[in-house]
């Protein structure tokens, strides 16, 4: 039945399922080879991401015979919130495992809902639509990890919903001393979540972040509170009821780093404003960020502290951003990105 030379599969495993095995197992019928998308990769750890790529492709081996896992393959793909720039970056991944212009490709996928709307992104590949043979989803998964009070009950829960060698995976996993931190911060979201439920519409929240550049360094604070705690961010927050989005992105960035600089000063730094508004950039919801880009020149740096929500405030070289990817909060990178062409 392999009549595809290959069948491309995308998703998150965050954990792999039953649900995702489906998929797998599809895939391999149909393609005699197999490329696994591993979305979200390189960034921090959080409530919603807590596996690396290679953990996950980790997972993945193990629900595999051994002939199988010699047929598959994977590709650990970062979260760009554009569509045209990631939809890009997997077809050139895939574009270079491929040996011949002929080569027959299809797309493995399942239509759970609106966020499937990447299956459409491929239309030279052909689509394969994947039954729902599980009623699962990895939400679900990381509910019963991060909010099972009952270990037993947990265990035999992931037990059913994943192959034998995964949940044994899991099992380990769990015991690792970082989880503590992951499940504050699921509890802390799902808390946060439930303070807007009685809302009359979904929230949609307006945010400011400040991009702050000093000749070969920006301004990064690290992370107080549960959500990210640790993590590297931009200095940032809500924007208040009252406020222009310039002068909320300047009180934001003193709060958080106490930069003593004046009002008038950075206004005249300032450079440009990019908004990032991607639906699933941040845990808390819909939030729309407008991020403002200040370039102070070659001056001497600063001195910062960190205050309000933050632990600790740093001019960070430009050139060690890279290096520090995966220990940043949410999108941050990207917004980095963005600005200072990394």
């Amino acid at each position: 039945m392999n009549n595809f030379d290959i069948a491309v599969v995308i998703g998150r495993f965050q954990p792999f399922h039953r649900g995702h095995a489906t998929l797998l197992k599809l895939a391999l019928e149909r393609a005699a080879r197999v490329v696994v998308v591993l979305g979200s990769a390189h960034r921090a750890r959080d409530a919603k991401n807590p596996f690396t790529w290679e953990e996950r492709a980790a997972m993945i081996d193990l629900s595999l015979h051994e002939m199988d896992r010699e047929r598959v393959s994977y590709l650990p793909v970062r979260d760009l919130y554009d569509d045209r720039r990631w939809q890009a970056t997997v077809s050139q991944g895939i574009s270079q495992r491929l040996t011949d212009k002929a080569v027959r490709v299809a797309l493995v996928g399942f239509n759970k809902d609106a966020s499937s709307y990447y299956l459409g992104l491929f239309p030279s590949w052909e689509f394969i639509a994947a039954p729902r043979e599980h009623e699962i989803d990895a939400s679900d998964l990381r509910r019963v990890m991060f909010e099972g009070e009952d270990v037993d009950a947990t265990d035999a829960l992931l037990a059913g919903l994943t192959h034998p060698k995964v949940h044994h995976y899991l099992r380990g996993w769990l015991l690792q001393s970082f989880v503590a931190g992951l499940r504050a911060e699921h509890i802390s979201i799902a808390r946060y979540k439930r303070a807007w439920k009685s809302a009359p519409y979904e929230p949609i929240f307006v945010t400011v972040d400040a991009v702050v550049k000093v000749g070969k360094h920006v301004l990064l604070v690290q992370r107080k509170g549960e959500m990210g705690k640790g993590l590297w961010a931009l200095p940032g927050g809500f924007l208040e009821p009252r406020e222009r989005l310039l002068q909320s992105a300047i009180r934001e960035l003193r709060e958080e780093t106490g930069l003593g600089i004046l009002s008038v000063t950075l206004e005249g730094a300032f450079k440009d404003t990019m908004v990032f508004d991607h639906p699933d950039r941040s845990q808390r919801g819909r939030t729309i960020t407008h991020a403002h880009f200040f370039d102070l020149g070659s001056a001497r740096l600063p001195e910062v502290c960190g205050a309000d929500d933050a632990t600790l405030a740093q001019w960070i070289l430009i050139e060690s951003i890279p290096s520090m990817e995966e220990q940043m909060f949410e999108d941050h990178y990207m917004v980095l990105a963005r600005f200072l062409n990394l």
